[in-house]
């Protein structure tokens, strides 16, 4: 039996990959997404509220994935949940190799997304999942009533602090620096917030406890003064990683681990190109991430014309 060759392999379910199947399939592709997380959107399903994506204020992350996959499933887009490990180009074609099975493709979609980014002190690998955690909305219920810490100052940090802050007792805000990165907007919310104390110019040094997190060490940098604040929770906000590990060898990177493709989403590999917050830009963002799927495949569009 032949093998299946399709017009385009998308790897990742975020905003940017289900703005690329849309548009895929509009343009009567054959179109294979593959995702390896069990719910589809990508990061934003750990937001909890996005009130900047135009027509829907408000809106729940979660919600918002669900609305991007229920549109993507009105074109009958297959999926496969599996895990990349790695892209070969057999030719004109790319073969893309999963941890089940290798499929076939004629133009290839990056857009993986990236994954939180790591503290890297004694104590976080430990704990995960017993008190340090990634995702405010996916675990902030566990914390009703309790004592929490934010670790961060961008608006991701401030997003998972606002939230926090609705459920439990006292939430800290521990940041490295003597200002937010976060956006005014978040800012205004956060300072009205009277259960949230913010230790500046404050860094993490270790997470201790028995069977859970039971304490956070913490430095201020300018005094060195060194104290443990007794908390339930931890949770890590800063920042993220592009999820390009297994690409490294074949496509071209920035300095910072981002895949170097501009507005065209065009890579250094012909037929293979990258969308959302995978690739080197200035604004991460889900509007930016939706219109980079749209870009990508319009760029593929024109590649596939000139193989015809």
């Amino acid at each position: 039996m032949e093998e299946k060759i399709y017009d385009m392999v998308i790897i990742g379910a975020g905003p940017a990959g289900m703005s690329a199947a849309v548009y895929a399939k509009r343009a009567e592709f054959s179109v294979l997404v593959i995702e390896r997380d069990f719910a589809s959107g990508g990061q934003i399903v750990k937001t909890y509220e996005v009130d900047n994506y135009l027509g829907l204020p408000g809106i729940g992350g979660y919600e918002l994935g669900e609305k991007f996959r229920e549109h993507v499933d009105k074109f009958e887009v297959p999926f496969v949940r599996d895990k990349v490990q790695e892209i070969q180009l057999d030719g004109k074609l790319k073969k893309v190799i999963t941890r089940k099975g290798e499929y076939l493709a004629k133009t290839v979609i990056l857009a993986g997304g990236s994954s939180p980014r790591l503290l890297e002190i004694p104590g976080e690998e430990e704990f995960q999942g017993m008190g340090v955690s990634y995702c405010a909305t996916c675990d902030g219920a566990f914390f009703r009533e309790r004592v929490t810490a934010v670790i961060g100052g961008g608006d991701s940090a401030v997003e998972d602090v606002i939230f926090l802050s609705r459920i439990c007792k006292k939430v800290y805000m521990i940041h490295r620096r003597d200002s937010l990165k976060a956006s005014k907007s978040l800012q205004s919310v956060l300072d009205k917030l009277e259960n949230v104390e913010i230790l500046w110019d404050t860094v993490a040094e270790a997470i201790k406890g028995n069977s859970e997190v039971e304490t956070l060490q913490i430095k201020n940098q300018k005094t060195q003064e060194k104290r443990e604040l007794s908390v339930d929770g931890v949770f890590v906000a800063v920042g993220a990683v592009p999820n390009t590990k297994e690409f490294q060898n074949l496509i071209q990177l920035d300095e910072a681990g981002y895949i170097a493709a501009e507005e065209d989403c065009r890579t250094n590999v012909a037929g293979i190109y990258a969308a959302g917050d995978i690739r080197t830009k200035a604004l991460r963002q889900v509007v930016t991430a939706v219109s980079d799927g749209a870009n990508a495949v319009y760029s593929a569009q024109k590649y596939l014309s000139e193989l015809a």
